[in-house]
Order: C-alpha cells, then structure tokens, then sequence
C-alpha cells in the first residue's frame, strides 16, 4: 500500500518505495555489483533518502529521539486502533495499489500463519510495521524507515550507501569513527544505540508483551548490514547471534509477501482478535 508524509525532506514519492527497494536489493542471486547499478541508478529517490538519513542520524540525534519517544506519552490505544491510525498514511492518488496498510500487515502475518508458524511470529508479522506512526507525529522519513545501524561508533563499508556518511557530523568526532566507539568488544546488542526509526520505537512499545524472539524480530528487522552482510559481530554477544537467526527467518515475509490481493478482513478479524487479546491488554501505552 502506497504512503506519503508531508515534509521537506520527503524524497521517496511514498513509504512504499523504500520497500519496494529493499526486495530488489536482497533478490536471491543478484551480484554485489547489481546491488550497486539498481541503488545508484535505479532508484534517485532512495539515494536521497539515504543521503539525508545517513547525514541527520547522529549519536545526539538518535538519543534525542530516545528520550522524545521511548518514554511511550503518546496515549494508549489498543492494536486495531494503532493500525487504524497508520491508515491514514495511506494515499488514495496512487494507481499502482488499493491496500490498506491494515491490509499490508494482514498480508505479511497470513503468509507466516499459512507456513504453521507460532502464534507470536503471526502476530509479529501484524504489528512489526506499527512503528510508522512515527510519520503521523510529524517525523521525516529518513527518521522512520531506511536500514538501521549503530551510532556511536565506525559505521560499516556494508551499509548502504556509506559513501553519504561523510556528511555526518559525527564523522569529525575520533572516537565515534574508531571499531568500538563509546562501546565494549561483545557488549551485546542491547547496549548499542541504532539509528531511530520504527524498528527501534516498536520494540520498546512490544518489549512487556512479546517474547524475545519477537522482539529481535521487531528491532532488528532493518539492520541489514548485521543480518545480511555479517557487520557489526564484533558488538555482538553470542546470544545475538543466535537470535539473529530469529530476524532472518523474519525477513523472508517482510521482503516477499508482498502483493495486491487484499485480505478478507472481515473473515479475518475473529482471528486476530483472540490473538492481540492472548498477548496484549485492552490498549497499550504509544
């Protein structure tokens, strides 16, 4: 489903796009040269979005927006409300697709539940994309999607587009371009800050409710250079390691269950219902 934010620094024509982008990019058989032919040439608008992600998402800025957000103010609502509420991201003027963003989340939880999966790894299909709401309280999109990444220290020739990184200020500080930064060799992926963004907000409003796998799954779903390229293992514990398996077993549905057929949601809805009751209270704080 297609989605648009008012702001200056909008440069994807929808949230869609960035999507759209990261299916191409990961197609199974493609040549790290391919990879770099589709980003650069392909696809203008992504290149922008990640220059200007890649130049604002500072160590200051992300824990900035920790503070602003991870404090969960924004109000209790329960889940269908919360998706609900994303749909109104949704722009009606584009021809390409008609889906709901509920419709979207529905089409990535129905692919996990058909392949027999828990419980929790449907219902994390439904609420991993949530976090966009972040879009409704005014945050640009280089501030709520993109690949995500730590802060604070050498970022990683594996991310994408890292050439644009030379335009963050915090490539001047020596310490946050050294292999650790203000980290320790193995800390844990639990003590490194990543870029703000969906993945990070939506795990914190999760993090009381769903079980760790989830919430790998949740945080982690956007930091492709980790989980796709290897970078960044020299932070990990083993644990993370191990629970990074979880995310790539995640990423199959996010990439590729994509599609224009629309979910039954009046069919479905009893389902769903009986699940977010089984995890979650009547409404959760935002």
């Amino acid at each position: 489903m297609a989605t648009t934010v008012t702001s200056t620094d909008a440069p994807l024509k929808d949230m869609d796009e960035w999507d759209e982008f990261l299916t191409g990019r990961y197609q199974e058989g493609k040549s790290q040269e391919q990879f770099r032919q589709y980003d650069e040439e392909a696809t203008p608008g992504v290149a922008e979005f990640y220059r200007l992600n890649h130049q604002y998402q500072t160590y200051d800025y992300v824990m900035a927006k920790e503070k602003q957000y991870f404090g969960l103010d924004k109000g209790e609502k329960s889940i269908w409300e919360a998706a609900e509420f994303l749909n109104t991201l949704v722009d009606d003027s584009d021809p390409d697709t008609d889906l709901t963003q509920i419709e979207h989340l529905l089409q990535t939880s129905e692919a996990i539940r058909k392949d027999g999966h828990p419980r929790w790894f449907v219902l994390t299909g439904f609420i991993h994309d949530l976090g966009k709401v972040l879009c409704l309280w005014g945050e640009p999109q280089w501030g709520v999607v993109g690949d995500t990444f730590p802060v604070g220290c050498a970022y990683s020739d594996q991310i994408v587009f890292p050439q644009y990184f030379k335009a963050n200020p915090d490539i001047n500080n020596p310490l946050y371009q050294t292999k650790y930064g203000i980290y320790e060799p193995n800390c844990g992926l639990s003590k490194v800050h990543m870029s703000f963004g969906h993945d990070g907000y939506i795990g914190e409003v999760m993090k009381n409710y769903m079980p760790e796998e989830s919430l790998y799954m949740l945080r982690y779903h956007s930091f492709y250079s980790a989980h796709r390229h290897g970078a960044y293992r020299h932070l990990m514990s083993d644990h993370d390691v191990e629970m990074l398996e979880w995310v790539n077993k995640f990423n199959v549905y996010d990439l590729y269950s994509k599609g224009h057929t629309k979910p039954n949601l009046k069919e479905l809805k009893p389902y769903y219902d009986d699940l977010f009751a089984e995890f979650f209270p009547a409404k959760i704080a935002w």
